[in-house]
């Protein structure tokens, strides 16, 4: 029962990475923990487990969604480039700082900053002239702000990258197609980083490396990768103002379930 729940969660996270350029961490995290309480795991591991578990399933669904989005024509290639020089660096040194967090610090953090994100995208970006599209430093900057608060939630970066590459100037299609394969250096690095620090940790269950649970990633990763490529399609079946407004209300119900006990 407990596997079958991980292909269900495997399918929704899919489509949310897919559809609104995430790594679909932000319904990842919270479901793990749920399941890992239920197994009896000890509340002193169950978040940082379910975090780089999540980033490790991010791994898979981030190519299957890349692919999607690339197809469309909607990754601007040299802005990830850009980013990604920052993203990797700032995704390790945030599975440093998770590391030195309680669970319940990091659960209510998410949820004040995904429902901040969620306000910003409802309300949108004004528009700006196109000669103040950022500098390159400023990407690469931004990538590591993005990577350091990515890997310490457990996500693709999405909630982050996307409302800053709107701010760029990127169309909404643009900004999920570049944040979705953003995600994949996010997603990696901060899964390597949570297998190499969490190893030695005697509470962690069997058929474990550091924080990564490999029969939650498998369960995951089985349907995750089939229905990214179903939420990218129907992401460009979407206006862009829908598409923005979603986002918002998406993340407005995560960050609801985060904040309410």
């Amino acid at each position: 029962m407990i596997f079958l729940s991980y292909l269900i969660l495997g399918a929704l996270a899919g489509t949310l990475a897919g559809l609104f350029g995430i790594g679909g961490g932000l319904i990842i995290v919270p479901v793990l923990v749920y399941s890992f309480e239920i197994q009896g795991l000890s509340p002193d591991i169950l978040t940082h487990l379910a975090v780089g578990t999540s980033l490790a399933t991010i791994v898979v669904t981030s190519l299957s969604s890349i692919r999607a989005h690339h197809a469309k024509g909607a990754v601007r290639w040299s802005i990830f480039v850009l980013m990604s020089a920052g993203v990797l660096f700032g995704a390790w040194f945030g599975v440093y700082t998770a590391i030195h967090m309680t669970g319940e610090v990091l659960q209510k953090a998410i949820g004040v900053f995904a429902i901040l994100i969620a306000m910003k995208m409802w309300i949108g970006f004004k528009a700006r002239d196109s000669s103040l599209i950022p500098s390159r430093p400023t990407f690469v900057s931004a990538g590591i702000f993005i990577g350091w608060a990515s890997s310490i939630f457990g996500i693709g970066g999405g909630t982050l990258s996307v409302p800053f590459l709107r701010r760029s100037n990127l169309e909404m299609h643009n900004a999920v197609g570049t944040s979705a394969a953003c995600g994949l250096p996010i997603a990696l690095m901060g899964a390597l980083a949570n297998m190499y620090m969490g190893q030695g940790n005697d509470l962690l269950p069997a058929m474990t490396t550091g924080y990564v649970y490999w029969p939650a990633f498998l369960g995951i990763v089985l349907t995750s990768m089939l229905f990214a490529r179903f939420g990218a399609q129907l992401a460009h079946h979407l206006s862009t103002d829908v598409l923005q407004k979603l986002f918002a209300v998406f993340l407005l119900l995560v960050g609801a379930e985060f904040l309410i006990p």
